[in-house]
């Protein structure tokens, strides 16, 4: 069975390799991800990651993984900031507050489509104005839900995480692994790819 994963981004990739997986083929879906008017995070996150799902066509012998993830801070969706300037509006938002990070795996193979979504809580410290004109200097807060990886530099802006660190990082890897393990996907067998 070929695995095909459903996005360009390296984390998800890196995540994946961790467990010995290595994707046949990379099939971002180019996919609209503006939240509907009044749309929670959850529900934007799980229709964003069924969206990108349902975008992909696969062969018989192939099954595909997507996923999306997203910055909540109480209804409010932070997701990738569009410029500069938004990433440090998402950093002044989030600085000395607690938020939720949400990501929606989604699997499908011949059709079949399940998903999983996975919430953890993360606090950020009180961010100065300094480390944050450093850190958005960096770039590290492109592509990256609520601008900034947990996993860079901004890892020395997070004190406390409850919940699951991959899922914050883009892909919550026990969900995944339970879920392509149910689809027949061999993870711990030879062959992954």
């Amino acid at each position: 069975m070929k695995l095909v994963l459903g996005s360009g981004s390296p984390r998800r990739r890196e995540i994946l390799a961790q467990v010995g997986i290595f994707p046949f083929e990379i099939r971002a879906p180019n996919v609209d991800e503006t939240p509907l008017k009044k749309e929670l995070p959850l529900q934007y996150c799980m229709r964003i990651a069924e969206k990108k799902i349902r975008a992909i066509k696969l062969a018989d012998d192939e099954i595909a993984i997507c996923a999306d993830t997203t910055v909540a801070l109480g209804r409010r969706i932070l997701g990738k900031p569009i410029d500069r300037a938004e990433a440090d509006r998402f950093l002044s938002l989030l600085s000395g507050r607690r938020h939720k990070v949400i990501t929606c795996v989604a699997i499908k193979k011949h059709n079949k489509i399940k998903t999983k979504e996975v919430v953890s809580r993360v606090k950020m410290r009180v961010i100065s104005p300094q480390e944050k004109e450093i850190y958005l200097d960096t770039g590290d807060w492109e592509g990256k839900a609520g601008g900034y990886g947990i996993q860079g530099l901004a890892s020395s802006f997070i004190p406390w995480i409850g919940g699951s660190y991959t899922g914050i990082v883009g892909l919550p890897l026990t969900e995944t692994i339970k879920l392509l393990s149910a689809f027949g996907y061999p993870v711990f067998g030879k062959n992954n790819g």
